[in-house]
Parts: structure tokens; C-alpha cells; sequence
């Protein structure tokens, strides 16, 4: 199973950033896929998770209301669209991707090397 995370970089606060996850090896649409990321001193957080079908959803109190995750089953990609970003979502953004029965905030089989988010103020 291979995860490339791509669409990082570098963005002024209140600015949008896409970020993609293309997966490859899995059956993607029976995978669930998540986003977590890890800043500089700071352990991984969850930021948002998508079912297989991508009927449902789930968010950090963080991620609600600025990002939003979703998927091209076509496409075997996943997506984090990321509004109105401050200097705290500064991070390496990871995409997971799971089998087992839906739990969002759980741990996942499968990672992706990550992607450098850097918010400016």
C-alpha cells in the first residue's frame, strides 16, 4: 500500500490550501481515510476522516467549519480543502487510510510520508 500526500507549502494566514492523497494497493472505496498532522514539538492530532463511500465525515473541533475532507473513489484520492488557515495548522499533514470497521480518531494500517504545511502570519 503506497500513500503519496501532495499540495502543501507555504501560505499566508487566511489563505486556502488543497491537499491530495493518492493511494494506490488497496481497495480504496472499502478504505476509510483520515488526515492527521504533527507540528514541530507536538504529538499527531486527528484533523478529519472520510468512509470508504464517503457518506460520512468526521472532524477535529479545529478542522470544523474551515476544512473539509473528501474523496474521488474514481480517482483512489482523497482530498483536505483548507480555508482561512492560521500559523497554528502549521504542520506535516498525513493522510492514513483503514479497513477495519469505521473509527475515525483510531488507529490506522496504512500512512502516507506527509506534507508540509506553513502558515505565515
Amino acid at each position: 500500500v503506497q500513500l503519496q500526500a501532495s499540495g502543501g507549502g507555504l501560505v499566508q494566514a487566511g489563505g486556502s490550501l488543497r491537499l491530495s492523497c493518492l493511494a494506490s494497493g488497496l481497495t480504496f472505496s472499502h478504505s476509510a481515510m483520515a488526515w492527521f498532522r504533527q507540528a514541530p514539538g507536538k504529538e499527531r492530532e486527528f484533523v478529519a476522516a472520510i468512509t470508504g463511500s464517503g457518506f460520512s465525515t468526521e472532524y477535529a473541533n479545529s478542522a470544523t467549519g474551515r476544512f473539509t475532507i473528501s474523496r474521488d473513489n474514481a480517482k483512489n484520492t482523497v482530498y483536505l480543502q483548507m480555508n482561512t488557515l492560521k500559523p497554528e495548522d502549521t504542520a506535516v499533514y498525513y493522510c492514513a487510510a483503514d479497513r477495519a470497521t469505521w473509527n475515525p480518531r483510531g488507529s490506522y494500517a496504512y500512512w502516507g510520508r506527509g506534507t508540509q504545511v506553513t502558515v505565515s502570519s
